[in-house]
């Protein structure tokens, strides 16, 4: 099929379709343009209430951290303690508790470096601490499962500009887990292997859509990609849970997550908004052998530095669609440098 036609790919990892249309990607444009965030942060922001000695606000006071620093998050959308429901008046107002914990991680004392900007040893210390928060977390008897994520930038809505990530533990296994926990299970049970292993390893011979890659994971921009620029990383070796990595594999991934995010300011040089998650196994207590942890980024940009894309109108009300191929967007990357622009 010849990528300037209309077409829909398939998403194997949720079972969901997504349309491609790309004759639609020379447009015009005359919607809504971002205003860019600011190039010079300080270091150090004596009104920033995640900077080391300043009062958060909750009213608690950060210390003087010299490395990752990890606090529970002072306005947490999930409790440890949540009360049991009414009974429901039908079937159709069905609730249920939702008890968990919601953590803050800060990655560095520095204001202004976001994970391209940080040094290699930095950016194993932000993996390490994922996944002992992970451990930790995932030791609690009424988690079941715990969610890693970093929203970079205003467009993401991130409420603070100073680097930071969350980590939200739950009881319920969430929505978009479930959906690949039901695929690679299907997958498995037909085909007697990986989903992600087979995946990874045709998208790795073909290269068409490979961004980088090492020893331990490979980055690429998925076949069914929805968001302009969405990046999968996926590890090499079949592992279920971030707490299955080696420290080489550590080190590995947090240099493959350097070169995506450098290529990401790359592409506009400006700081690239994303969203990023982790998808590990669930942490219920049962076996999880057709699980493959892996990660996305969720990038808005489309076209500019201040022209992004819109999850509107047709997508929200039938399937999403997007206009620049994973194909074109991958090249796109894969011909950027892995030296950040404000260090040239």
């Amino acid at each position: 099929m010849t990528l300037d036609f209309p077409h829909r790919r398939y998403n194997a990892l949720t079972g969901e379709w997504v349309l491609v249309s790309p004759h639609r990607a020379q447009r015009p444009w005359l919607g809504q343009v971002e205003r860019l965030p600011p190039e010079d942060l300080p270091d150090y922001d004596p009104a920033c209430y995640l900077c080391p000695g300043n009062a958060r606000a909750g009213g608690a006071r950060n210390p003087l951290y010299s490395g990752p620093f990890v606090f529970d998050n002072d306005f947490a959308a999930l409790k440890p303690e949540a009360p049991a429901a009414s009974p429901p008046e039908s079937a159709l107002f069905r609730s249920e508790p939702e008890p968990g914990l919601c953590r803050v991680i800060c990655f560095s004392p520095r204001h202004d470096l976001t994970l391209p900007q940080l040094s290699q040893t930095a950016v194993e210390q932000v993996l390490a601490t994922w996944l002992a928060e992970t451990r930790d977390l995932a030791a609690r008897d009424f988690i079941h499962y715990v969610q890693v994520f970093e929203n970079k930038g205003a467009q993401m809505g991130a409420s603070n500009p100073h680097p930071h990530s969350q980590v939200w533990a739950s009881q319920h296994v969430l929505n978009e887990p479930a959906k690949e926990l039901r695929t690679q299970a299907a997958y498995q049970a037909q085909h007697g292997r990986c989903l992600l292993c087979d995946y990874v390893g045709a998208e790795t011979h073909s290269r068409t859509r490979v961004v980088t890659q090492n020893a331990v994971a490979v980055a690429l921009v998925p076949y069914w990609a929805v968001w302009p620029f969405e990046v999968l990383v996926v590890l090499r070796r079949h592992v279920a849970a971030l707490t299955d990595l080696t420290e080489s594999e550590v080190s590995g991934l947090a240099e493959l997550l350097r070169r995506v995010t450098t290529r990401y300011d790359n592409l506009f040089e400006m700081s690239f908004p994303y969203s990023l998650g982790f998808h590990p196994a669930p942490v219920d207590g049962q076996a999880y052998p057709t699980w493959h942890l892996h990660a996305h980024f969720y990038p808005p940009l489309l076209r500019s530095a201040t022209v992004r894309k819109f999850m509107v109108g047709y997508e929200l009300l039938a399937m999403p669609q997007r206009d620049l191929t994973p194909e074109q967007a991958a090249e796109r990357l894969r011909s950027l440098s892995d030296v950040h622009y404000r260090a040239r």
